[in-house]
């Protein structure tokens, strides 16, 4: 590749990244089905056709702004390797509060599906879990290969914090330290489960 076609590639993908921006914004707080592309256009300020051009259809404009959401959501779980456990599991479930706190309509949308039953939807609601699941194994146990039952276990707490943030989004009847609070003591319960069931992984003792 020239000089000349590697800049034509380099403003391509800065245009793409700028229209995924511009729906993350324009997705935050709106579903699906409230926005047409004839809106998505006007409010982002380009003509139909280009979003046509670079995404195929206002589906698939609306999974590669899930796909860039569930990296910016993965990549908070993934932060504060540098702190304590505790600490760092209170950051990164803190983290993940926030996140469904600002992007109320995208992390609806990764968690109960945002375009209807949808395989993709599903995979990209999948690698999030997974990647938040390693995270706390990771933290716990110093490694992400876990027993089946373990996971299983950590499957179990999260699909319960997808559950309270939905509901805690929905109403905002707590405070986000009151919600972040109570999901660390039930993930410590959690773990001293697992560990009854699986001795060679202790929980880490109670703060």
């Amino acid at each position: 590749m020239n000089n000349s076609q590697q800049r034509g590639t380099d403003r391509s993908a800065a245009r793409r990244a700028e229209l995924i921006t511009i729906g993350r914004k324009l997705f935050a707080d709106t579903s699906y089905d409230a926005l047409s592309m004839d809106d998505i256009a006007k409010q982002a300020g380009v003509a139909k056709g280009l979003i046509y051009y670079y995404f195929k259809s206002k589906r698939g404009y609306y999974l590669a702004i899930i796909e860039d959401s569930v990296a910016d959501l993965v990549a908070r779980a993934g932060r504060h390797d540098d702190l304590p456990p505790a600490d760092r599991v209170q950051r990164t479930i803190d983290g993940y509060l926030r996140y469904a706190e600002h992007h109320q309509a995208a992390y609806r949308a990764i968690i109960s599906g945002g375009v209807g039953f949808d395989a993709e939807v599903q995979a990209i609601r999948d690698g999030v879990r997974e990647a938040v699941i390693a995270t706390i194994a990771e933290v716990t146990y110093g490694r992400k290969d876990i027993p089946r039952l373990a996971r299983t276990a950590l499957l179990g707490w999260l699909c319960s914090v997808e559950g309270v943030t939905l509901d805690w989004i929905g109403h905002r009847a707590l405070a986000r330290e009151t919600v972040r609070d109570l999901l660390v003591r039930t993930l410590g319960d959690t773990l001293r489960v697992i560990e009854e069931f699986e001795p060679s992984y202790p929980a880490p003792s109670r703060p």
